[in-house]
């Protein structure tokens, strides 16, 4: 795939994720998820600058507005920068296996990629998971014509963080560093468990969301 994903349509992503290549997956579908949910929240930050209704957290939105977009920035590199891990873990499935330091080479290289595989979405991960407290502070005290942006961007974030999650963890499963493994798998449990929490905790700031 010589064009990047981050500079297609909408359209055009849509069509290439449906299609049969095995890239781009469910790693760049969470970072282009958590990218909208930084946009979001950086929208709402925006849409209450200027208003003199909001002048006492002027200052505080336009630093929230500033945090998103540089979350919203990194994340949308990701979307390229995951398939390319998986492309690299392709690459070494590839090479030559015919004599024993061919092999070895081999397994080096495949080990080496799904470490990678595994380190890109979980920085993703980690990124979503700054869009929380941005989301929280744009719907208690941002806009609140736009609360349910911000709701959605809390969501996006959920997403982001269990699915990028989740493609750390199936990577982690063919990877034979136990050490890896180990630190890794923790590190995803309390992104994981942060995000379903915090989720929760800003859905009940509003009555759109609290019975859910």
């Amino acid at each position: 795939m010589s064009e990047m994903l981050k500079e297609m349509s909408v359209e055009q992503f849509i069509d290439v994720t449906a299609s049969d290549a095995p890239a781009p997956g469910g790693g760049s579908v969470s970072a282009l998820i958590g990218a909208l949910g930084a946009a979001l929240a950086g929208m709402v930050a925006g849409l209450t600058i200027g208003k003199k209704k909001y002048a006492g957290v002027e200052e505080e939105m336009k630093t929230l507005a500033a945090q998103a977009e540089e979350i919203r920035k990194e994340l949308v590199e990701a979307i390229d920068r995951d398939s390319s891990s998986f492309n690299e873990f392709m690459a070494a499935m590839g090479m030559p296996k015919d004599t024993e330091e061919e092999k070895a080479a081999r397994t080096r290289a495949m080990q080496n990629g799904l470490k990678n595989a595994a380190k890109v979405p979980y920085a993703v991960a980690e990124t979503a998971a700054k869009i929380f407290p941005l989301a929280r502070a744009v719907i208690e005290r941002g806009n609140t014509n736009a609360v349910t942006d911000g709701l959605v961007a809390a969501m996006s974030a959920r997403t982001a963080v269990i699915g990028a999650g989740l493609n750390v963890k199936i990577n982690l499963g063919s990877i034979k560093d136990e050490a890896f493994v180990k630190e890794y798998s923790e590190k995803v449990k309390v992104l994981e468990t942060q995000a379903i929490a915090q989720e929760k905790e800003i859905f009940a700031l509003s009555e759109l969301t609290n019975q859910l």
